[in-house]
């Protein structure tokens, strides 16, 4: 199979690829972790941490992105459809929204729930929000995953 692209592989740094995988572990960890119901954050110290979690994975995300949005182009090749370059850049910049989604509808569930509105309506549609932006990452981080294993297939980076 030969490769018509004529753009070379844009390779990433250490620091870039360090902060994809970081960012893997810190979902990851955050997944494992997560609690089964409101009222576990009865528990002030659970509480706490989760405040804490979220802020910490909140400021990883934003300082990825502003990291990968100065030092990087796209690595598609020059000779990729301009549709294909938009909806890849849809995608990434979706991911981005999404995870940082997922840390400020988790803070304002803390918060609400700390302010003492722990069976109010505001904090239902909080979980609702953040429950959809879960379930979008999970969707985009599969196209991703897809994607990665579709140009490793065909060695067009």
């Amino acid at each position: 199979m030969t490769n018509t692209y004529k753009q070379e592989r844009v390779e990433h740094n250490f620091i870039a690829k360090s902060l994809h995988w970081v960012s893997v572990l810190i979902f990851g960890y955050g997944v494992f972790k997560q609690i089964e119901s409101k009222e576990q954050l009865n528990d002030i110290v659970l509480l706490r941490s989760e405040i804490l979690f979220a802020t910490i994975f909140l400021a990883f995300v934003i300082a990825r992105f502003i990291y990968m949005k100065r030092g990087y182009k796209t690595s598609l090749p020059s000779e990729t459809p301009k549709l294909h370059r938009i909806v890849v850049k849809f995608i990434h910049i979706s991911m981005y929204v999404a995870l940082s989604g997922i840390a400020i509808s988790g803070l304002g569930i803390g918060f609400l729930f700390w302010l003492g509105y722990q069976n109010s309506y505001s904090i239902e549609v909080v979980i609702w929000v953040h429950e959809l932006f879960f379930s979008t990452i999970v969707c985009l981080i599969s196209l991703h995953v897809l994607a990665a294993v579709y140009h490793r297939i065909r060695h067009d980076f």
